[in-house]
């Protein structure tokens, strides 16, 4: 390589390296040797995408047939949960299975939010029938119990712990063929059409915990905006705010449309880099809720649904997380419409913090922890229902005690 090129060459990669993220998590810079960040830690020189086909268009759902034919699939499991099952999106999975001369089987019976107990029905189900190709239609909840339920169907002498993340399960590595696995989501926010994440309730402890292996990611994810089409109004913003997506008017099919778009997008981004507090402090919350019931939510159980958990908390923590990269915060803030020409990077924290309590408030979310039945007589559980979550915790960008958590979940019983 001539002089000249390689001294632009250089130049641009030290460029982009000081353009990259420099907090101690996500520092991907893209030098040939290991550099350092401001806070004295070794960094990242590289980084690696690793995510599920992914086909969008109104109307590709009519293709699964042919995509399932083209796998060679004999024997497919079509998994759903009892609503889903009586709307189009199953129906349309069907007759394209029908009309390529795939058989399969039904299962509708994948719970709202699972549980280990849910997540051991699907599997038993998915041994029995002995498939060879799997189709899970629905949220977040379907596609992680249709993952689970290929990963153990596969690995059939496995206990359900075997793979869960440590500290509460073994972690250990999936060395197990999985079958061919297609997702096609019906809510926007999850993103689990991309991932290798499976998560549920366990109930002994009332938290949740997951599942985290490349293996278990879908094949194909299905991406068709006309199955959000069938979402309530309440359900459409409760998934969304997963990764902060929300459409203010239901009726908004390009909106919709959109962010059916960019929740694969998003899973994209969390699949890869992962998630940290917001996440971490969620599972206990949905995990120990008591009477709450959210709204447009047809289930026989109580429920904060996932989105809603995750979201409830965020003001707390990125006032929390701001003083480690206050620019990156600004500019989360600014993407959500606050005017931050002028803001000084000390108040990135609670810049932010107003930020999402607007586009909270003008969504009609609930009004903190407290408007889902919690109070603060529930903060010693709700802290120790986050700490086994090390999986996604020790990602935050700043360290976190026990006196941490407990201010957190404090400031988040009232948001407005």
């Amino acid at each position: 390589m001539a002089a000249a090129a390689r001294a632009r060459v250089v130049h641009l990669l030290g460029h982009l390296q000081r353009a990259s993220c420099q907090c101690p998590t996500h520092s991907h810079t893209y030098s040939q040797a290991p550099a350092f960040s401001p806070y004295g830690k070794t960094t990242d020189y590289a980084f690696e995408m690793a995510v599920s086909n992914i086909r969008y268009g109104a109307g590709v759902t009519k293709e699964v047939g042919m995509d399932l034919q083209n796998m060679g699939a004999k024997n497919v499991c079509l998994m759903t949960d009892k609503n889903l099952s009586q709307l189009p999106p199953v129906q349309i999975v069907m007759d394209s299975l029908m009309k390529n001369d795939i058989n399969f089987k039904v299962y509708d019976n994948v719970r709202v939010e699972p549980t280990d107990k849910s997540f051991m029905e699907a599997i038993e189900f998915a041994k029995k029938g002995a498939f060879d190709a799997y189709v899970a239609v629905g949220g977040g909840s379907t596609m992680d119990t249709c993952k689970a339920a290929n990963l153990y169907a596969s690995s059939p002498h496995s206990d359900i712990l075997d793979y869960v993340s440590a500290p509460i399960g073994k972690g250990k590595p999936v060395s197990v063929p999985l079958k061919p696995l297609i997702a096609v989501p019906t809510t926007s926010g999850t993103g689990s059409e991309t991932t290798g994440v499976a998560i549920f309730d366990y109930e002994d402890l009332k938290v949740k915990i997951g599942i985290a292996s490349r293996a278990i990611k879908p094949t194909l994810g299905l991406i068709d905006p006309l199955h959000t089409l069938h979402m309530p109004a309440r359900v459409v913003a409760n998934s969304g705010f997963d990764v902060l997506w929300a459409v203010r008017n239901p009726d908004d099919i390009e909106a919709r449309s959109y962010m059916h778009l960019a929740s694969a997008f998003a899973g994209i981004g969390f699949g890869n880099a992962g998630v940290h507090l917001c996440h971490g402090m969620s599972y206990p919350i949905s995990g120990l809720v008591k009477t709450y019931k959210a709204k447009d939510y047809n289930v026989d159980h109580p429920l904060v649904p996932h989105g809603l958990s995750v979201v409830l908390t965020s003001p707390a923590v990125f006032t929390f997380t701001a003083q480690m990269f206050p620019e990156r915060h600004l500019e989360a803030a600014e993407i959500l419409g606050a005017h931050t020409r002028t803001a000084k990077t000390t108040d990135a924290g609670p810049v932010l913090a107003d930020a999402l309590r607007k586009f909270l408030f003008d969504l009609d979310v609930d009004d903190g922890l407290a408007a889902v039945g919690y109070s603060k007589a529930d903060i010693p559980a709700l802290v120790k229902g986050t700490l086994p979550q090390e999986r996604v915790t020790k990602l935050a960008p700043r360290p976190q005690s026990e006196e941490d958590l407990s201010a957190l979940f404090e400031a988040s019983m009232k948001l407005y």
